[in-house]
């Protein structure tokens, strides 16, 4: 064998063994986006993962206590509802109706929130006198945003 056969062949075998320990550091690093649909339906897949769960924070659920500095409340997708709980006051902008993007993971049937983001837009458009909202829209927006 030539020697520069050799130097090829050993930076091919550094270069793959780069990018193996690479890819399984990411592995274990990622953190996903799912709604409370997918949660639900995936959560003994996901385990014990810490996630990034977004929806839009369910009107009348938002508890704030003072004394522990905790936040809990629900969030939604328009189909499944989760209880949400986070220590740590919550961001200004948050709100019942808001889209939210909460990382954290589930401990004893209730998503325990380490950080909490609040979806909003660079425009604002006031809704229309008896405008609902819409959680579907709510939510493809903030997952399309990700």
């Amino acid at each position: 064998m030539k020697a520069n056969t050799k130097y090829i062949i050993g930076a091919v075998v550094v270069l793959i063994g780069i990018a193996v320990i690479l890819t399984s550091s990411l592995q274990n690093n990622l953190v996903f986006f799912i709604t409370p649909s997918e949660f639900a339906r995936d959560q003994e897949k996901l385990g014990n993962r810490t996630i990034r769960l977004g929806g839009v924070v369910e009107p009348g659920s938002v508890k704030f206590n003072r004394d522990t500095i905790e936040v809990s409340f629900k969030i939604s997708d328009g189909t499944t509802v989760l209880p949400i709980s986070h220590k740590g006051t919550p961001p200004d902008l948050f709100r019942e109706g808001m889209g939210v993007t909460v990382q954290g993971r589930l401990e004893n049937g209730v998503f325990k929130g380490e950080e909490l983001l609040v979806r909003h837009s660079e425009e604002y458009k006031a809704p229309k006198p008896g405008e609902k909202l819409d959680y579907r829209r709510i939510v493809a927006a903030i997952k399309d945003s990700q």
